[in-house]
Order: structure tokens, then C-alpha cells, then sequence
């Protein structure tokens, strides 16, 4: 995803998730936590320094190498056999996994199940028609229990193509209602100076929290 995508955004889903890391988490140890699209997100460090085991996919090679250099970790690098061309980079403690292919490709590797998903700019920065298959692996991903956190932002999509993309409240009901009770935690004013580009002029972010049925 381009760096003009996260224009004011990446500040503001850090901080709602830090306000609301005790209701994702529940108090409970050594979760696996999946990062879709993961980037260089340093929210995948503090998982693991609270124990639990973070799993990651993202396509930027560069990416992935950054977040251990700028996290100061150390790491090692296989290929991943049933994704040709594909490798997953794992810290030297073991507890993050990082995967570099497509998230589509991604379940053919077997990487288990999840407690939690932490989804901050992976739906929004996907094409409004892959929504659904990316929904139905999110879903395939997920343990009994699990809470899945999601970040969207509400803006006049006339104004503004994305990405971020705009997903409206009723697509995610469509995409996540079946399986989860969906609850929107908090409702906040994003705008920044920066967002004027789009030709948007408001941009509130969406914070969801599911929870299986």
C-alpha cells in the first residue's frame, strides 16, 4: 500500500488501540494475534513482548526487513514451499512469523488458527471486490473465542476513490454478520491537514470489535 494511502491515519488506529487493549485482549496469555497486511506495524512488537505470538503477511519484502531492523530484532528467512517464490521471516525469539506473499496465497502455507486479528488498514487498502474472499479467510483463520479488532474510516466517497477505501456499515455486517456480533467502540474525528489532498473534508475513523456468535 502506498505511503499516501496512511495519509493521518496510522496515529490515530495506534492510539484507539492502545484505549481499547484490554477489551481485545481480555486479559488473556499467550494468544496467537494475526496481522493481515501487516506492513511494519510496531504494534506486532508489543504483542510479543506481552507473550503472545504474532503472525503477519505482508507483500513488501522491504517491509518486513524494516520492521526487524527498526525494531532491533533479530531474524532468520526460509522459503515456503507450498507458495513458490514466497518466504516467512521469524524473529531469533521465535514469537513473530512474518509472511511475504499474497494474503490470498496464504492459507495454502497451514499457518493454524488465531485468537485474535488485529485488521488496521488491510480491508480498507483491499479492492471493493475482494472484500468477500478476504472476509471468508479472516473467518477460516479464527479459533473458538476469538476477537477480531477492525479499523475503517467514513468519508464522502464521491469526493475521494481510495485507497483507504470507504466500507460502509452494511458491507461489513454483510461480510463479518453471519459469524460475529459486531460492536463499534468508538467514533473519532481523523481529519488532518494532509486529507485536504483527497478533496475530502472530514474523515472520521471506525473502530469494530467482533466477537464470535
Amino acid at each position: 500500500m502506498g505511503s499516501g494511502s496512511r495519509v493521518g491515519t496510522g496515529n490515530n488506529e495506534i492510539r484507539l488501540l492502545k484505549k481499547h487493549l484490554d477489551t481485545f485482549l481480555k486479559g488473556a496469555k499467550e494468544l496467537r494475534v494475526f496481522f493481515p497486511l501487516c506492513g511494519k506495524a510496531v504494534e506486532m512488537k508489543w504483542f510479543a513482548d506481552r507473550g503472545h505470538s504474532v503472525v503477519g503477511v505482508e507483500i513488501s519484502e522491504l517491509g518486513i526487513r524494516e520492521f526487524f531492523t527498526e525494531q532491533n530484532l533479530s531474524y532468520s528467512e526460509e522459503q515456503i514451499m507450498e507458495i513458490p517464490g514466497a518466504k516467512v521471516f521469524k524473529s531469533s525469539s521465535g514469537n513473530i512469523s512474518l509472511y511475504c506473499c499474497s494474503l490470498f496465497d496464504l492459507p495454502r502455507a497451514n499457518i493454524g488458527k488465531f485468537d485474535r486479528i488485529w485488521d488496521r488498514g488491510a480491508l480498507v487498502a483491499l479492492n471493493p471486490g475482494d472484500r468477500k474472499r478476504y472476509a471468508d479467510i479472516m473467518l477460516s483463520l479464527t479459533r473458538t473465542g476469538f476477537q477480531y479488532l477492525l479499523s475503517v474510516f467514513s468519508y464522502d466517497p464521491t469526493k475521494h476513490a481510495g485507497p483507504p477505501f470507504y466500507v460502509p456499515d452494511a458491507e461489513i455486517r454483510t461480510l463479518f454478520g453471519s459469524v460475529c456480533n459486531i460492536h463499534c467502540l468508538e467514533k473519532v474525528d481523523a481529519f488532518e491537514e494532509g486529507h485536504k489532498s483527497w478533496g475530502i473534508d472530514y474523515i472520521i475513523e471506525k473502530l469494530y470489535l467482533f466477537i464470535e456468535k
